[in-house]
């Protein structure tokens, strides 16, 4: 599958990237390449193959779960740009 020009400016625009037509060419063709691989890769018959978390059968340690806030909420948000509330405030992104 081939992306069009105007598909890769909308997924730029969507990532908040400015390209110039240069770039948009250089993304066109290496997204159409990562478009076309995933398609190679729902060819491959999986129907007899166990879904698994990992390649490796080990088990995990298990850590007693303890709830803390760790009240250091001030010095958290000391690094916001902006803050509401005790929660950092962030643009709207979503249309």
């Amino acid at each position: 599958m081939s992306l069009s020009t105007d598909d890769v400016k909308k997924v730029a625009r969507l990532a908040r990237m400015k390209l110039t037509d240069a770039e948009l060419e250089e993304h066109k063709a290496k997204l159409s390449g990562i478009i076309s691989f995933v398609e190679q890769l729902s060819e491959v018959d999986t129907d007899n193959v166990e879904p698994l978390s990992s390649v490796v059968d080990i088990k995990l340690r298990l850590r007693e779960d303890k709830v803390t806030d760790g009240d250091i909420v001030k010095d958290i948000l000391k690094n916001a740009p902006e803050e509401l509330e005790d929660f950092f405030a962030v643009p709207k992104v979503v249309e």
